[in-house]
């Protein structure tokens, strides 16, 4: 099955940016929907941001971050990347990586494959 590695995480003061990327193992990457998740109170998870199959065409964002995170796949890496800037202390989470077999971005799609996550922590 799929593996996927998170880094990037780390600590960062409010204001600041932090670029999560998400490796995957396998030759069919850019057949997968990838998406970002984070750990949220009344729910399993979080739906943060994700990126539609291939050339990643279809993109969709959680209102929360809309604006200050940035989604982006480079299939030639098997990567997928976050771009997180603005942060602010409720950002403060671990975020995961997933993927979906289905192929399409977002939040209600069943994702397949996760990876550990990588840990967030802003400071205010």
């Amino acid at each position: 099955q799929v593996q996927l590695v998170e880094s990037g995480g780390g600590l960062v003061q409010a204001g600041g940016s932090l670029r999560l990327s998400c490796a995957a193992s396998g030759r069919t990457f850019s057949s997968y929907a990838m998406g970002w998740f984070r750990p949220a109170p009344g729910k399993v998870r979080e739906f943060v941001a994700s990126i539609s199959w291939s050339s990643g065409d279809y993109i969709y964002y959680a209102d929360s971050v809309k604006g200050r995170f940035t989604i982006s796949r480079d299939n030639a890496e098997n990567t997928v990347y976050l771009q997180m800037n603005s942060l602010k202390p409720e950002d403060t989470a671990l975020y995961y990586c997933a993927a979906s077999r289905l192929g399409v971005a977002g939040s209600a799609v069943p994702y397949d494959y996760w990876g550990q996550g990588t840990q967030v922590t802003v400071s205010s």
